[in-house]
């Protein structure tokens, strides 16, 4: 793992009914005892920035991502990613375990793109959880809106580095998805209910 990730320590941030899991029937057999499925399982991610797949009702299973698009489509796929369980959504894309790797790949099929998104599971939920902490507990204090602002992009920023000195793919260039999210809650756009953030933006 790149990331020491544990669900006592995320429990203590955002509470153990926040937390969303998979269970170990909704992997391919073959797939269920890897370390970045077993991650999946048994620490889980906080519900809100990144949503988890939920299993088909009836098979109990994960789609796979030729599933959910069409991958003749997508000319930087990997030969064998239709097979890839789909682990999660996150803005339009699709979220795909590679097995063999452990990377997890983001499918967009409105764009019909295919990009690397994280070397392991352990990046995924390192930064899904530094920017749902980040969202829920950031405020705008002293009524100085635009210092805030200032405040907020370099907390984001400081997100961005720590993560590229171990995992470079989650911000490798501004299009990537979690530089997206980045943006957007630079730009006040992500802050919601009763969040400091939320009452101190829009009241």
């Amino acid at each position: 793992m790149l990331f020491d990730v544990t669900r006592s320590e995320l429990a203590d941030i955002f509470g153990d009914d926040r937390l969303a899991t998979l269970p170990a029937t909704a992997f391919p057999p073959s797939i269920a005892d890897l370390e970045g499925a077993r991650l999946l399982q048994t620490v889980g991610v906080p519900t809100g920035t990144l949503w988890l797949r939920e299993p088909d009702e009836n098979s109990g299973r994960l789609p796979l991502v030729q599933d959910v698009v069409y991958t003749e489509d997508l000319e930087d796929a990997p030969g064998d990613a239709g097979e890839w369980p789909v682990i999660g959504w996150l803005l339009n894309a699709h979220l795909a375990l590679d097995p063999g790797s452990g990377k997890v790949h983001a499918f967009d099929p409105d764009e019909e793109t295919v990009q690397e998104l994280h070397t392991d599971v352990s990046s995924l939920l390192q930064v899904t959880v530094r920017f749902q902490r980040l969202l829920e507990e950031f405020t705008f204090s002293g009524g100085d809106e635009e210092a805030g602002f200032e405040r907020l992009e370099r907390e984001i920023e400081r997100i961005r580095q720590e993560t590229s000195g171990i995992d470079p793919l989650p911000f490798q260039d501004d299009e990537t998805l979690w530089s997206v999210v980045g943006d957007e809650i630079a730009a006040g756009q992500r802050f919601t209910g009763t969040s400091p953030g939320a009452r101190s933006l829009y009241g």
